[in-house]
């Protein structure tokens, strides 16, 4: 890998919160930015240039390539084709491989199995009757989701035993698709790791998380200790190692009572790990920057413990809330829209207890300041 120079020009494909956060993590460290995006009003554009056309625009990707050393992205749906293009001239991280393999829920599963690690039992869907014969295997107790596409609860549908299949398969139908059976999980806890090109892994402390919807509402780290930890860790090392991986990984995995099972990876920066901007010594952000432009990791330590609320559709008026030392607020500058990221808070402390206590004062500091309002 080429180590970019010391004030080295990163370009983003995509231009959302993601990118605007990594522009933020990379500006002090003397980094520049240039993202690409088919909105013209994605969010990362207010913090730096913003190269808005179709991913199969050529000429604006040329011009694109032509102002930057390196290339990342910020979501895992960004075209293949388009990735692999960038490719031919500029060096991408992570590797479009990895994201022909996240891209495609199958694809992932079977890779899954490949490394020998546990899955879910699940089931390509390609007509009703694959549907009908899986739904039953499963005791009619599962999930029907696109292979591609699905993200914060979209293109997935709840297989229940009064489900009407017949309306599910025509809502779903003309699209690839794998059912996957309910799992019963006591909560769901990601791993975050960050690996440069020189194949050294550093991880973060597991993040415990909670989901309102198919869209994560908050994520506490360290999480609640477990037995499973360390395999969790291992898992994810794994993953990263055999797909030679640079930059940040984020494993999902559901924890039961039998040990873990894997959920899905995204190749990119988390919503999971937002509490690392301010519950870590290094951010996933600036991490993940660090290992794109060939420079060495920082610490992964966390500082104590952190709980990241997810504000979902609109944000409250934290204008008007006292300052506090431990409660640190991020807008997104995203116009307000049902089920869309808008924004988060962190909380920071030094221990559980403490955490639990100051969340607790937040939710009835938010409650007073939205009765008043009212």
């Amino acid at each position: 890998m080429m180590k970019t120079h010391t004030q080295p020009v990163i370009g983003v494909l995509g231009g959302g919160q993601l990118a605007r956060m990594l522009a933020l993590a990379g500006y002090p460290l003397g980094m520049r930015f240039v993202f690409f995006d088919p909105d013209p009003n994605a969010c990362a554009g207010q913090v730096g240039p913003l190269i808005s056309a179709g991913y199969d625009d050529t000429r604006a990707l040329d011009e694109f390539m032509q102002r930057v050393d390196v290339v990342t992205f910020d979501f895992e749906n960004v075209p293949l084709s388009t990735v692999r293009y960038v490719q031919q001239r500029r060096a991408v991280y992570p590797d479009p491989d990895v994201l022909e393999i996240s891209q495609d829920r199958l694809l992932e599963k079977r890779f899954f199995q490949r490394l020998d690690l546990p899955v879910g039992p699940f089931f390509p869907v390609n007509s009703f009757s694959e549907l009908a014969f899986g739904a039953k295997s499963y005791d009619f107790e599962g999930f029907l989701k696109t292979r591609r596409m699905g993200y914060d609860g979209k293109g997935q549908f709840r297989i229940t035993p009064g489900a009407d299949l017949k309306a599910i398969w025509q809502q779903a139908a003309g699209q690839p698709l794998v059912l996957e059976k309910r799992v019963g999980f006591k909560r769901e806890i990601s791993v975050i790791s960050v690996r440069d090109s020189d194949g050294q892994i550093l991880q973060y402390a597991i993040t415990e998380n909670k989901h309102n919807n198919g869209i994560l509402a908050t994520s506490t780290a360290p999480a609640r200790h477990s037995e499973n930890a360390q395999k969790a860790q291992e898992y994810a090392r794994r993953i990263a190692t055999e797909l030679a991986y640079v930059g940040v990984l984020v494993v999902e995995f559901f924890e039961t009572g039998e040990g873990v099972l894997i959920n899905e990876m995204a190749p990119r920066v988390h919503n999971s790990g937002h509490w690392t901007i301010e519950g870590a010594m290094t951010s996933q952000f600036e991490n993940h920057l660090r290992a794109v432009c060939g420079w060495p990791l920082g610490m992964t330590d966390s500082w104590g413990y952190a709980a990241m609320l997810n504000w979902i559709g609109s944000v409250p008026d934290i204008a008007h809330m006292p300052k506090q030392p431990h409660i640190h607020h991020h807008l997104y500058g995203k116009q307000p829209r049902p089920g869309r990221k808008v924004g988060h808070t962190t909380i920071t402390a030094e221990g559980p207890a403490h955490l639990q206590q100051k969340v607790v004062a937040f939710a009835k500091q938010l409650s007073d300041s939205l009765n008043a309002a009212g």
